[in-house]
């Protein structure tokens, strides 16, 4: 469904009387994805690694700085705006902030309707019977479509949201942590209803997020972000179970148990994040540690490596054990 390659977005930086370009903010820097048909990948890392760059970089509401985005085999990462119009019927986007992606002037039927007016489907009455329909099943009431975004509570505007995104019928859509903002009893009922949906329509999800345990109720694969870097992917139960990488078995080691019998060893990371206008030259996290290998990583290819059948790890000696540091060198 769609593939990226060595992907970059950089943000320019500019200083001076003249603006001049003086360096830049290394978002997203040499992402390689596949999402495959009817596949969940879900995305997960700490807030400012690149998670949300990445989506809005493949739904091209942001250009890439460099790499390619294929979907369905067609590049579609330099067409101009006016050519990658049709294209958008097929792929969508779930905002984190339905309060905020929801114009508070428009009633629910425009805003679920506009999408049918920009590519010109339908007459009127047939637009007026859809939006009821996807109004239907995203499970809300036909008289919603005459209310205003701010007269529903948290849960029912991102169920709005998800009939913005599934009017056009797409094919795949990214969800922009759709969840973060809910409480956790609607959290269950928003993550439920994707699923349904996807089942329903055969769809295909980028799912991010930065909590695991919303990510694992989810996904088909896991793939860990950091500093703008894919740092280890793979099935979502291989994920849980045999985390390779020290920032996954951190950010596993954060995920609340809800069982108080069962002590979990936290594992509390040391020094800040990297600046992305200025990363560090060999391994981001093993230069956030300051791991004593940390000097070997500068230079060296750390990209992701196949550490088992479908799990994939960067190759780094600051971030792994020592006996899964081997078999990548014998790779």
């Amino acid at each position: 469904m769609l593939k990226t390659e060595d992907l970059r977005v950089h943000y320019p930086v500019r200083s001076g009387l003249l603006l001049r370009q003086t360096g830049a903010v290394k978002a997203v820097d040499g992402v390689s994805l596949e999402l495959g048909v009817g596949e969940t990948l879900g995305l997960v890392g700490e807030s400012g690694c690149g998670k949300s760059t990445l989506g809005k970089a493949l739904v091209r509401l942001l250009n890439p700085t460099s790499g390619r985005i294929l979907f369905e085999g067609r590049d579609i990462t330099r067409l101009s705006q006016g050519r990658i119009r049709p294209l958008r019927r097929d792929f969508q986007m779930i905002f984190q902030d339905p309060a905020e992606s929801l114009d508070a002037r428009m009633n629910v039927r425009s805003i679920v309707e506009e999408p049918f007016q920009i590519h010109g489907m339908g007459s009127r009455e047939e637009r007026k019977k859809w939006v009821n329909e996807l109004l239907d099943t995203v499970g809300l009431t036909a008289n919603s479509a005459e209310r205003y975004p701010f007269e529903f509570s948290g849960g029912q505007r991102q169920r709005i949201g998800i009939a913005r995104a599934l009017a056009l019928k797409p094919k795949w859509i990214v969800c922009d942590e759709p969840v973060s903002a809910l409480d956790v009893s609607v959290q269950s009922q928003i993550l439920n209803l994707l699923v349904d949906l996807q089942k329903e329509f055969q769809l295909s999800y980028l799912f991010i997020a930065h909590d695991l345990s919303v990510v694992k109720h989810v996904s088909d694969r896991v793939a860990v972000m950091y500093l703008g870097k894919i740092v280890e992917l793979a099935d979502s139960e291989t994920i849980y179970r045999r985390p390779k990488h020290a920032y996954t078995k951190a950010l596993l080691s954060a995920v609340p148990v809800p069982d108080p019998k069962i002590k979990r060893e936290k594992i509390l990371l040391e020094g800040d994040v990297p600046s992305p206008i200025n990363p560090p030259a060999g391994s981001a996290f093993g230069h956030r540690m300051n791991h004593p290998r940390y000097q070997e990583t500068i230079g060296m290819d750390l990209s992701l490596r196949e550490i088992e059948p479908g799990h994939w790890v960067a190759a780094d000696p600051t971030c792994l054990e020592e006996t899964d540091w081997k078999k990548i060198c014998l790779i």
